[in-house]
């Protein structure tokens, strides 16, 4: 079974930066401790002529098969993180991919 690797990009609204920055490390921490399936769960903060993008950020996730990532997409976590940073974000771009 081939592995499932998602690429999230996220545009945040002006000022939003360090507490969707809270939001996400601690659903990334939490989706690796609870979720076996979970390989990788990055938090990448773009840059700008070497200055952090605070306007953006990108997760790159890796997961086991089909089947693991099914269970992330089922989880609470991701309800409630969803939740948690709704009025911060103006765009979420989702690109899924196969390993």
């Amino acid at each position: 079974m081939a592995r499932v690797a998602l690429i999230v990009e996220f545009k945040l609204k002006p000022g939003a930066w360090a507490k969707f920055n809270e939001i996400i490390h601690a659903h990334a921490a939490g989706t690796k401790a609870d979720e076996p399936g979970c390989e990788q769960f990055d938090v990448l903060q773009p840059e700008t002529d070497g200055t952090p993008d605070h306007s953006r950020v990108m997760l790159v996730e890796v997961y086991t098969n089909a089947a693991a990532f099914e269970i992330h997409t089922q989880s609470q976590r991701l309800v409630n993180t969803r939740a948690a940073y709704a009025d911060l974000v103006e765009s979420r771009v989702i690109t899924r991919c196969v390993l």
